[in-house]
């Protein structure tokens, strides 16, 4: 048994996670059984999130001859007959590499509630937490060897704060969160006076002292396991992921002073992704992933538009995510790591097609519009449609769950029942990644049109 400070130690980190890792343990447990099913050699994703709901009716999808439309005009793209706003030159050059969704119903108008949906594809469930599309990520990544070779860096990281968690996956596979692009993340240098040696000298010692928690624990008479195996895990598994950043050798990957081969970064790169947060954020992205870490989520907030919609947007949030978005995916393709990056635009839902008394539009979840690309996602093409006011879908009706097994297809990843073996939640019941409901006109859960 364990002594008083060890209780102690152990009883105050551990007792926050346990709620939600209880189940995830649980579910791990026997999804690891399905490995060898699942096993696949994944792309990464990036997710760029448009924080407060962006209007795309403005974007992406507007409608000049329409009351609903505003001021702002449709402008050409590189794909031939795909239109969007007058106001982002530089994504409408990418549009080669990208295709819109214009149809989606995620049909969740709060803020909250949007934001779960969209990370996770599921509503929320107050008797279950689902968890993110980057946790997912981060767990097929584990079960990748190949990829293991990146294990020292977080598989999941979300720049300038967490959108989405783990769920019943487990601490294991929750967002490793970078507050400030640029900056190194805190805590994750030794302690001074400490060398390289010493730390790994640390790190083993660490290793088994948390082994002894679920090794010198009681044994439950029912099950024949130690009682508190589950929380001991969940405690080791969020120091580990601490630790394997204080021993890396790879922690430069969060600097924008220099490329992951030690080359200075062009000034003029960073200046064409933009001297802002989200620009600094998606150059950030791109390093994350030719570092091999599965899913990246960085973040564009200010999007809650209910007054002054059509300035806002045209005097600072299209300027900005313009740079940043066009660069991002010239800069992908140009290094070759576009085919093994997906990149998905969205954010809580979209917004009123009817502008409101205040020159803004208000919350509407009800069809609106995201971008993707990258990976196996085809470019060039516009989804779906709305009428010709934008105030319903008109033309191929797309769910969030759609919207996540084309991401899933995408990236390399079967997310069908029988390609993915029947994995149980931790009510007992079966979690598919995309859901097990076919769309009814194509027979399956993406989108074969976005997909080559």
């Amino acid at each position: 048994m364990f002594g008083t400070t060890d209780r102690r130690h152990f009883l105050q980190h551990a007792a926050a996670s346990t709620a939600v890792t209880l189940p995830g343990l649980n579910f791990l447990a026997k999804v690891r059984a399905a490995a060898p099913e699942m096993k696949k050699k994944q792309k990464s994703l990036i997710i760029l999130w448009m924080a407060g709901g962006p209007p795309t009716i403005d974007l992406w999808d507007l409608k000049p001859e329409s009351q609903n439309g505003g001021p702002h005009k449709p402008k050409p793209t590189a794909a031939s007959g795909v239109e969007i706003s007058e106001h982002l030159p530089l994504v409408a050059k990418q549009f080669k590499n990208l295709s819109i969704i214009r149809s989606l119903n995620s049909k969740e108008g709060d803020h909250d509630r949007g934001t779960r949906m969209m990370n996770t594809g599921r509503a929320p469930n107050p008797l279950l937490d689902f968890p993110s599309i980057g946790s997912v990520l981060a767990y097929y990544q584990s079960l990748d060897i190949e990829a293991m070779k990146n294990a020292d860096l977080p598989a999941s990281i979300s720049v300038g704060g967490p959108r989405g968690g783990a769920g019943f996956l487990g601490m294991k596979y929750a967002p490793f969160n970078v507050q400030n692009p640029g900056t190194p993340p805190e805590n994750i240098a030794a302690p001074a006076g400490i060398d390289e040696g010493r730390m790994a000298r640390r790190a083993a010692l660490f290793n088994r002292v948390e082994g002894s928690f679920s090794t010198n624990m009681p044994i439950d008479s029912k099950t024949g396991k130690p009682m508190v195996l589950d929380a001991a895990q969940a405690h080791k598994e969020v120091y580990e992921k601490a630790l394997n950043l204080v021993v890396s050798t790879r922690k430069d990957v969060f600097s924008l002073d220099k490329e992951l081969d030690g080359k200075p970064i062009d000034p003029k790169l960073k200046e064409e992704y933009g001297n802002d947060g989200f620009g600094r954020s998606a150059l950030l992205a791109r390093k994350l992933v030719e570092a091999g870490t599965a899913a990246v989520q960085i973040t564009l907030g200010g999007w809650d538009l209910h007054a002054n919609t059509h300035q806002t947007l045209a005097t600072q949030r299209l300027p900005v995510l313009d740079k940043a978005m066009g660069t991002l995916v010239k800069d992908l393709e140009q290094r070759g790591k576009l085919k093994d990056t997906v990149i998905v635009w969205m954010g809580d839902f979209g917004r009123t097609p009817r502008i409101n008394q205040n020159a803004g539009r208000d919350h509407w979840s009800r069809c609106w519009s995201v971008v993707l690309g990258g990976g196996n996602i085809k470019g060039g093409v516009a989804y779906g449609a709305t009428d010709k006011d934008g105030t319903s879908v008109s033309e191929n009706e797309t769910s969030v769950l759609e919207l996540f097994g084309t991401l899933y297809k995408g990236l390399g990843i079967d997310p069908t029942p029988e390609t993915n073996a029947s994995v149980r939640d931790n009510l007992g019941r079966p979690y598919y990644i995309a859901g097990d409901k076919p769309n009814e006109k194509t027979g399956k859960l993406w989108i074969p049109d976005l997909v080559s």
